[in-house]
């Protein structure tokens, strides 16, 4: 079952959860639901899923259980936010060079990397490239649509350029913690409770973040294959 659906029926599944973390000593207030202009892009880019989050009444565990969990899956959307944020700068860096969004050479590298560092730590590295391919998809979601944004409205464009290798920097360091993340959440991301608990920190994320429907787009694509099954 696919994970996200619109940020709107999101929030009725994340909405539950929440309420059920209230009474564990840790609660995860769900924020306010968006307006129908920030979510309308999220709807048209999610129209296809097979299925919507399954219902937290129905599977979320209780107590501690859904706390602890919830407390694996929020840092995946956290520096899933921080690593799309990147590709602002890539999509900056790139803009007005004629050079493609498509690196083949440097994806592969990336993916390389994460699944070794995924052994080292004993984790699963299929799984962990399954994720980070979603995670560079995000990314090229975000940088196909700022140089649309662009190309509209010149006058939105960067004016000076990033250096690309100083923004794969912080790529690589960003990699790194969200493999160390992944490695460390192989029962929540298992558990039939994953999809409704990473759909309120999906929502969280997004408030606190002030995303726009580029970004909330980006970021519930680079989450798509985090829970397993789903």
């Amino acid at each position: 079952m696919q994970l996200i659906t619109s940020i709107r029926s999101a929030l009725t599944a994340g909405a539950a959860a929440a309420v059920l973390l209230t009474g564990t000593g840790g609660a995860v207030a769900a924020p306010a639901a968006p307006s129908a202009k920030a979510t309308a892009p999220l709807v048209t880019a999610t129209a296809t899923a097979t299925a919507t989050a399954p219902s937290a009444k129905a599977t979320a565990p209780a107590g501690a259980t859904a706390h602890s969990a919830y407390g694996r899956l929020g840092p995946l959307a956290e520096l899933s936010a921080e690593r799309l944020a990147t590709g602002d700068l890539v999509a900056a860096a790139k803009w007005g060079t004629g050079g493609p969004i498509d690196d083949p050479a440097r994806e592969q590298e990336v993916l390389d990397a994460v699944a070794d560092q995924a052994r080292q730590l004993g984790a699963d590295p299929a799984a962990t490239v399954r994720i980070f391919r979603d995670q560079i998809e995000a990314s090229k979601v975000v940088q196909r649509g700022l140089h649309r944004r662009w190309h509209a409205d010149p006058a939105q464009a960067p004016t000076t350029r990033p250096d690309l290798n100083e923004v794969r920097k912080e790529i690589n360091r960003i990699n790194g913690e969200l493999v160390r993340a992944i490695a460390r959440s192989p029962h929540a991301r298992s558990a039939p409770y994953c999809a409704p608990l990473l759909t309120v920190a999906v929502a969280q994320v997004r408030h606190e973040r002030h995303l726009d429907g580029l970004h909330t787009v980006a970021l519930a694509r680079s989450l798509r294959s985090v829970c397993d099954g789903v």
